[in-house]
Parts: C-alpha cells; sequence; structure tokens
C-alpha cells in the first residue's frame, strides 16, 4: 500500500510517500511544494492542489492521510491552513483516494511515542524508522512531518490503532531494529 502524507501549509506544504505493503515502511517520495508569497492566496491554493494532483497521478498512491490544523493564536492564518487542507485533500477525493485526517498529537505520538514531540525528534526519528542517511537531500521539517503523517497512517492501519508507547524507552525496547546510533 502507498501512502501519500500530507503537512498542509500556505507557503509550505510537505508531502511523502511510503510503500508500506511489505510490513516495514519505505520511502518512495518526499519533499514541499514551496509557494510564492508574492502570489495571492487563491493562486497558492490552486499551486498546491495542481503539484499534488500532479504527484498523486506520478506514484498512484492508495490512500492521503493528512494533519488536521488545530487552534491556534491567529484566526487569519487558521483560516489559510485550512484552505491549504481542503486544497490537497480535493487533489486526492478528485483522484479517488481516500482521506484520514490526523491530530499533530496523534502524529507525534505515533511516531516518537510522546505526543509533545519536537520538530526535530519528528524528524530524527522518521529518519531513523525509514532509514534515511543524515542530509538527505529534501529531507526538510516539512517533508520529515508528511512522511511522519504517512506513518502514522500505516500504524493505524496496520494495528487497528496508532501504537502507543509509554516514552522514549519502550518505543526502543519494542523496537529495537528501528533505532541506530
Amino acid at each position: 500500500m502507498l501512502i501519500l502524507g500530507i503537512d498542509p501549509g500556505s507557503r509550505v506544504t510537505g508531502y511523502g510517500i511510503i510503500d508500506a505493503s511489505s510490513g516495514d515502511e519505505t520511502p518512495v517520495a518526499f519533499g514541499t511544494v514551496r509557494l510564492d508569497t508574492s502570489d495571492s492566496h487563491p493562486d497558492r491554493l490552486k499551486e498546491i492542489f495542481d503539484a499534488l494532483t500532479d504527484l498523486i497521478c506520478e506514484h498512484t498512491p492508495d490512500a492521503l492521510a493528512i494533519e488536521m490544523p488545530v487552534y491556534g493564536q491567529n484566526p487569519q492564518s487558521m483560516l489559510k491552513l485550512g484552505r491549504a487542507q481542503a486544497a490537497a485533500m480535493l487533489a486526492g477525493l478528485n483522484q479517488d483516494l481516500s482521506v484520514a485526517q490526523y491530530t499533530p498529537k496523534e502524529i507525534k505520538k505515533s511516531v516518537t511515542g510522546n505526543g509533545n514531540a519536537s520538530k526535530t525528534q519528528v524528524q530524527y526519528m522518521v529518519r531513523s524508522i525509514l532509514n534515511l542517511e543524515k542530509g538527505t537531500s529534501g529531507f526538510t521539517h516539512d517533508a520529515a512531518d508528511a512522511l511522519a503523517v504517512a506513518l502514522c497512517h500505516s500504524n493505524r492501519g496496520s494495528h487497528g490503532e496508532t501504537q502507543s508507547y509509554t516514552g522514549w524507552a519502550s518505543f526502543v525496547a519494542n523496537n529495537p531494529d528501528r533505532v541506530s546510533e
């Protein structure tokens, strides 16, 4: 099963595709859609939609998983983020993909065992789980977050729910083959 994970943003949208068919997740493609902030907001939404539609047509994933926006300080920013999420969801829905949404806490907990993990911790764990070399081209925080969304969906699908760990030590104890020094 190919899973497309999306970390939506009105300036940068991260994407990551993993192959979860063999039981071990492997990265297929990841990166970012960087939007020109001098473009109008509707033009940026169209660019998100078009870029993700092209990505879906190229890689033909089986499902799309996306991070849900949560309450923020600035209502205008939240509206823009919600619209970016909608553009990404429509790209998938128009290609007949199922769409699943996850909260940032669900995603972080699924990947790190801690729902309050930092972006750096998420990036480290995603790199470790997917066996990506340090300094891999295109592996930004936004791409790592998108891959984390895909991994969260894979965990949910293969276990019926997100795997739960009581902390870093329990994750390592249960996954010695997924952690390297």
